[in-house]
């Protein structure tokens, strides 16, 4: 068998500055010096026999022979990474590294029950467990800095991402429990308590501004959080409402008796929460996360929520087993 001499350096190199167009900045990313990577690149055409690379433009773009080259690089190191990932992994006590990460909604108790499932599975496992908001866990996972990411799935496809659905999270009213006003008096600027604002940074915050707009609801931008114990708590307080879902109201326990939820009047929305995932993972990691997980939120979420609220029966619900993992590319 006629073996390769080009170098898995090499190769990775050139990908990034494929993707890049910067010396300087794989030179960041990879911690090797400038002239290093410059060397990796020039060795590897120089074995091809063929420019890769345009080096004489800024940034630097791919040569026809690199853009067909660069595919064929990606798929080999995909399979490269996925291979060292399962070898790793094996079984679950076999796991020797797995970084998490989780949006804030499942910090009280979902969270922590899941780390004490998964340290006792995996014993010999390096663990790191993060709290982010959603559009942070999305760039941790395209950026290989963890492994599974929990998170609500964004308005457009993550990129280069798997995703496995978990929650429908529908969006409702938080009210003060003593406010007796129309449901609908609230979209309609009616009522005499402001709207508290999730952050348009966040995905959720950015869903919620995004169906006023369909609804064209025009209501005063007075105050905006990114904490939604914060909105909770001033809702409880009785100074205003809020757009938010059964998932963070059930996370705010001191609050629930002076918290009233409303159906969202007219047409409903939901955010849907997920568990995402690389191109490259353990299947016996993810599938056990997820599995956890849908237990876990099953009995300390939703059934929970749908006995004090049974008009929240099919909306605040599991997704459905039979979906399937479903795969974004660019």
């Amino acid at each position: 068998m006629k073996r390769s001499s080009l170098s898995l350096k090499w190769l990775e190199v050139f990908q990034l500055a494929a993707r890049s167009g910067s010396i300087r900045d794989v030179a960041e990313e990879t911690g090797l010096s400038v002239s290093t990577v410059s060397h990796h690149i020039r060795a590897l055409e120089m074995a091809l026999g063929v420019s890769l690379l345009d080096h004489r433009r800024r940034p630097m773009v791919v040569t026809p022979a690199g853009a067909l080259f660069v595919r064929s690089v990606d798929e080999a190191l995909q399979l490269l990474r996925k291979a060292e990932v399962e070898v790793r992994s094996g079984t679950l006590p076999e796991t020797r590294a797995l970084a998490l990460a989780l949006i804030e909604d499942f910090d009280s108790e979902i969270a922590p029950e899941l780390a004490r499932i998964l340290t006792g599975a995996m014993p010999n496992c390096e663990f790191r467990h993060l709290t982010r908001p959603s559009h942070e866990i999305l760039g941790l996972l395209h950026n290989r800095e963890i492994d599974i990411g929990i998170a609500t799935r964004p308005q457009s496809d993550p990129p280069d991402l798997i995703e496995h659905p978990l929650l429908r999270d529908p969006y409702v009213l938080a009210v003060p429990a003593a406010q007796q006003i129309a449901p609908e008096d609230y979209l309609t600027g009616r009522c005499p308590l402001p709207l508290l604002r999730y952050a348009k940074s966040q995905i959720m915050g950015a869903q919620i501004e995004a169906q006023l707009r369909r609804l064209r609801i025009d209501l005063p931008r007075q105050f905006e959080f990114e904490s939604n114990q914060s909105i909770m708590g001033l809702i409880a307080e009785g100074g205003g409402w809020a757009i938010t879902t059964p998932l963070n109201y059930m996370r705010a326990h001191r609050f629930h008796r002076q918290i009233s939820l409303i159906a969202f009047p007219g047409k409903g929305f939901a955010r849907y929460i997920s568990v995402f995932t690389g191109d490259v993972h353990s299947a016996a990691v993810t599938s056990t996360v997820t599995g956890t997980l849908r237990r876990l939120i099953q009995n300390r979420a939703v059934d929970p929520a749908v006995e004090r609220m049974p008009w929240l029966q099919g909306a605040f619900a599991l997704s459905e087993e039979h979906q399937t993992a479903k795969a974004f590319r660019l």
